[in-house]
């Protein structure tokens, strides 16, 4: 019986490991359509070239986690759709949403690069504008 749990316990092991992580943009898709700043925030690079409506900068990470938060508060989502993302160059992810809230329609558009020292993506520039 031992070695049968053994063998169970290792099978299982290789393939939770093994498994396909979830698609970043993916992820981002369900943290948008929820509204969910601090969610977003995790994937921020430490500094974001941010434009949301007529507010365009280069930001720190909390200081864009603030500004998404305030757009949030104001623009609730109910609606998300991937128009667009590319996935094809590994150190390098994109992707585009249409972000659908109670009062307007949203274009979003998200770059990504992936960290050297992490092997993470990170946001290095986040656009949310009226379609």
């Amino acid at each position: 019986m031992k070695p049968l749990l053994f063998v169970f316990t290792l099978f299982f092991q290789f393939i939770t490991n093994g498994a396909p992580q979830a698609d970043i943009v993916d992820e981002l898709a369900v943290h948008f359509k929820n509204g969910n700043s601090r969610e977003i925030a995790k994937n921020f690079s430490s500094s974001i070239e941010l434009l949301i409506i007529d507010q365009e900068d280069v930001y720190s990470k909390a200081q864009s986690e603030q500004i998404l938060k305030d757009f949030f508060s104001k623009n609730t989502p109910t609606k998300i759709s991937i128009i667009h993302r590319l996935n094809s160059n590994p150190n390098y992810r994109y992707g585009i949403f249409s972000l659908q809230t109670k009062t307007f329609k949203y274009r979003v558009t998200v770059t990504l690069m992936r960290q050297k020292t992490t092997n993470v993506f990170l946001i290095t520039e986040l656009r949310i504008e009226k379609d």
